[in-house]
């Protein structure tokens, strides 16, 4: 163990994820997400609105793989939320609210895509629906982006100062 001057134990290497459970997990969570999306054999809960239109056979192709971009980084943001902690607290000099804050800020930067591009799919055109997800998502997005700017300030005036 490793002690801190700001009184944090750490493991030897704070910084190595547990990469087997990480990768295993994401590719778990990966699967369950595509076959689970709104267009996937387990989406109905969420299919498509009637106002969507079909994509083209040449937009299909790209659809499909951002929805494989957006399952990963789903499975990723999970696993970062459930395993990343003691690495952003190890190279955190911030309080333990923002450091706390700036973990799930990144893990949430990482795992909104999946279920925001699904909700845009299932609600069409729907206004109100629209407005729920713009700020749900994109306005958390927003402030997730401040704590996470905020983290690296803090972050680089502690090394600034060594």
């Amino acid at each position: 163990m490793t002690t801190l001057t700001h009184n944090k134990t750490l493991p030897k290497n704070p910084t190595a994820l547990p990469w087997g459970r990480v990768i295993g997990l994401t590719v778990v969570l990966a699967a369950v997400a595509f076959l689970t999306s709104p267009n996937a054999p387990l989406g109905g809960f969420w299919r498509p609105g009637p106002d969507v239109p079909t994509p083209s056979a040449a937009q299909l192709p790209l659809f499909i793989l951002l929805n494989i971009a957006e399952v990963l980084t789903f499975g990723l943001g999970v696993s970062f939320l459930l395993f990343g902690f003691p690495i952003v607290r190890a190279i955190s000099p911030a309080s333990e609210l923002l450091t706390r804050a700036a973990h799930i800020s990144i893990a949430w930067t990482l795992f909104n895509w999946w279920p925001h591009d699904s909700l845009h799919l299932h609600l069409g055109l729907d206004l109100n629906g629209l407005l729920a997800i713009e700020y749900g998502f994109h306005i958390t997005l927003m402030i997730a982006g401040g704590i996470m700017a905020a983290f690296f300030i803090i972050l680089l005036r502690g090394r600034a100062a060594k």
